[in-house]
Order: structure tokens, then sequence, then C-alpha cells
């Protein structure tokens, strides 16, 4: 299992705002590794960094081998990471179709693509029943879908997910939760941020804490989900 992803002694601002204050983390070829905290504690700041969104103030960001920090956002995507944001962003206007063939704007190859459209029916198969639905009519669900969907379209070495349960109903996250194991089993590895600590840690490998802006707890997430700080804090008690 060799180092995918590394930060190193990240600090990010937001205008003045020092949000991310020298942290560290790595992420396993093969892992779900998932960065769970309080809102406002960095870690969307710290995805948006990761893809490009955000210049980091000093601090390296090495994937697999290159320093991609402050790379352009599109750089990184054909580097082989890819982002399904908060909210969700899919392209309301356009098609479930156009979304997944807009998720595979940095390809060539036909086939693959064509192939891979499959697969992503096979993983969302509400998706293939609405695939020529205009997207911003789906549900929040499906729109979740859409967006994980559209992201695996750029065939990943890495999926960026921030907060996939946000807005969801409980059953429907529990399905989010199984299909993010899956797209993992298959081959992609995986960095999950998430509010709803309790599914995130029950599926990750490893876990950080994040606490405004600072990696206070880190490791195994069994673990982690068992600590009674954690619990206290992010488990309800």
């Amino acid at each position: 299992m060799g180092k995918l992803l590394e930060l190193k002694d990240l600090n990010v601002y937001y205008g003045a705002i020092h949000a991310i204050k020298g942290i560290s983390l790595e992420v396993n070829q093969g892992e779900i590794v998932t960065l769970i905290g309080a809102n406002g504690a960095g870690k969307s700041t710290t995805l948006r960094t990761i893809s490009g969104l955000l210049k980091p103030k000093s601090g390296t960001i090495t994937f697999a081998g290159n320093n991609i920090a402050g790379s352009k956002a599109h750089e990184i995507v054909h580097s082989g990471i890819s982002q399904v944001p908060e909210g969700r962003r899919i392209f309301a206007e356009m098609s479930v179709m156009e979304n997944l063939d807009l998720g595979a704007f940095t390809r060539k190859d036909k086939e693959g693509i064509k192939a891979d459209i499959k697969h992503v029916f096979e993983l969302f198969p509400r998706l293939e029943e609405r695939k020529d639905q205009i997207a911003g009519t789906l549900s929040g669900g499906e729109q979740q879908m859409l967006a994980m969907g559209r992201a695996l379209m750029s065939r990943p070495k890495l999926l960026l997910l921030d907060e996939p349960s946000m807005g969801l109903a409980p059953l429907l996250i529990k399905e989010i939760f199984n299909i993010i194991v899956d797209i993992n089993k298959a081959g992609t590895t995986v960095l999950l941020v998430e509010q709803n600590a309790n599914m995130a840690l029950s599926i990750a490998n490893r876990a950080y804490v994040l606490e405004t802006g600072r990696i206070t707890l880190s490791g195994d997430a069994r673990k982690l989900a068992a600590s009674e700080d954690v619990r206290k804090a992010y488990l309800g008690g």
C-alpha cells in the first residue's frame, strides 16, 4: 500500500483568517480515510486546497509522487483527483446523461467512456431510469448520486467527497455510504469529509479529527469511534 496523497505542514488562509494551521495527513492507496470535525473546523477548506480551488500559503501536497500544491484545478483533475463538492453542484439545466458526459471531459477514449457510463448505472440504477431527465428536477439523493457518478467519469485515482450525507434522509445516507464502499472496493481511494461522524467512522480505515484548523486526533477509524473524547464531541455521547 503506497502513499497516494500526503499533506505536509499545510497552511491556508481565507483572506485574513488562518483556516488551516500546519496540518499533515496521508492517504494510502486503496484506503477510505475520513476527516471529521465540527462545522467550520476547516474540513471543506482542506479538500478545496487539495483539488486546487484554494492556494495554500505554505506546505506541500504530494499526490502520486508530485507536489501539486498551487497547481490549477483542471491540471489536478488530469492528474487523477476528482471532487464531489458540498451541495452537489450538478449542472441543473442539463440532463443526467449530459452531466455524466461532462465528467469525462478530460478523456478521449470513447469505448472506455461508454463502459464507465455502464458502470455508473450499475452503481446507481436510479440514474439510468432518469438518464434523459433534467438534473435540476432530481431529488436530493439522486443529485448526490449524479454528482458522485459524474466524478467517477474521470476515472479518478482519488475521490474527494465533501459532506455526501448533507440534507439526506437516513435511509438514503445508508445507501450512499454502501456505494462509497463499493466504489472503494472497485479500486478508487477515497478521502471523505463528513459531519455524520458515526457513518464516516463505520466505513473508513483511518480517520483524522480536525478542530479549528488543526488535527487533534488521528488513527484507526474503529479505535477513534470507540474513544471517549470522540464519542463525547462527535458521536452524541
